[in-house]
């Protein structure tokens, strides 16, 4: 049972978008917000390219963004789509074939800036090409690579420079009588970021792909991403988002899921809440939730576990959860199931224990035969 009807101050009230298809993924209206991530191997390296596709699927991304820089890629490219079992975004940069190219591949969205690309002859062909071939778009604005009357005319990368030339693409399609398209508006400072979307969120109905490009490393992009998308989705703006990290694209898919999970946006998987440990944990809270964060990988059923140290928090968090465990004394705990005292359970086997709990419970609720927590 969901008490949000009760709490308001729990409720998010999104912007209103219009809603486009990217592949089988619809994107803004009211469809959840999708996450995405981005490969890094060579697209010629067609093997590893759907591997590491295949891999973020796994891990919960809607779509994935392949960079299609030459004609070799956009040669690769088709048997990757053939392959992938999620949309393909293609990347494409300043060469228009390659965009048409990568239409005709299968591309279920072409990344492109349309000022980009060169004339517009050359503009009219790539659209030509996405409406024949049902691909719609993304127009990406980058603080770090604006055009150069707008760096002339405003001086230096800023939130100003970057809408201008946004919505300076957007006439570009729309001019063309193609509407199939999303924007981002992204920089590695967040502050420049969050300005940028907020402006651009009021001057057009299209969907807004979310990003703080060059974030930085699994920590340092984590935190500013959660900081920047965080705010942003927290005013109700953004329909999909990226998160941008020197890691793993696996790693990008997991934090954008967390992200979405603790704004109550997205729910996937188990949600772990527990404490950071100290002198008065009855067992080691920071190696069991270690393990159980890998031995639980596997569920994607929504659904929540709380792993306490003591009993000072332990049986409050424990009301909310559907499968918790609170330390106590003489080496057992606590468990509880659907917010209940259930029965105790010796330390050493907890691990094994609670694993099998959650994937009993999570078969439950797929089947909906699951008491949920009265608190939840």
């Amino acid at each position: 049972m969901s008490l949000n009807h009760i709490r308001p101050w729990r409720n998010i009230y999104r912007r209103k978008s219009r809603q486009i298809m990217v592949g089988n993924v619809p994107v803004g209206g009211d469809a959840p917000i999708s996450v995405q991530t981005m490969t890094n191997t060579l697209t010629t390296d067609v093997k590893g390219t759907i591997a590491q596709v295949q891999a973020a699927a796994d891990a919960g991304a809607d779509i994935v963004r392949v960079s299609v820089p030459d004609e070799g890629s956009s040669k690769a490219l088709k048997e990757i789509v053939a392959e992938s079992p999620v949309p393909i975004v293609a990347d494409i940069h300043f060469h228009y074939k390659r965009g048409i190219e990568a239409a005709e591949a299968g591309a279920a969205c072409l990344r492109i800036n349309p000022g980009n690309i060169g004339d517009e002859k050359r503009v009219r062909e790539v659209i030509k090409a996405a409406r024949d071939n049902n691909c719609s778009m993304r127009i990406g604005v980058n603080a770090g690579s604006l055009e150069k009357h707008l760096l002339e005319k405003y001086g230096e990368p800023c939130p100003d420079a970057m809408v201008e030339s946004g919505m300076d693409h957007i006439k570009i399609l729309q001019d063309n009588d193609f509407h199939e398209f999303k924007i981002s508006c992204k920089a590695s400072d967040v502050f420049m970021a969050a300005a940028a979307y907020q402006q651009l969120s009021e001057q057009t109905d299209a969907p807004i792909h979310l990003g703080i490009t060059e974030a930085g490393g699994l920590t340092s992009g984590t935190i500013k991403s959660a900081i920047g998308l965080g705010n942003l989705l927290w005013m109700g703006i953004g329909d999909t988002i990226r998160v941008s990290l020197s890691a793993d694209p696996v790693e990008e898919v997991k934090v954008g899921y967390e992200i979405l999970k603790s704004l109550g946006l997205r729910h996937r998987g188990v949600n772990i809440i527990s404490c950071p440990s100290c002198a008065r944990q009855g067992f080691d809270v920071i190696k069991t939730v270690e393990i159980l964060e890998k031995r639980l990988e596997h569920i994607k059923t929504p659904m929540s576990l709380s792993i306490i140290g003591c009993v000072v928090n332990g049986p409050g968090e424990a009301l909310m959860t559907d499968v918790g465990f609170t330390g106590g004394g003489a080496g057992n705990g606590m468990v509880y199931l659907a917010g209940k005292q259930s029965h105790r359970m010796d330390n050493d086997k907890m691990i094994d224990h609670i694993v099998e709990q959650v994937e009993k419970r999570a078969a439950d609720i797929e089947a909906g035969e699951a008491e949920r927590p009265a608190a939840e």
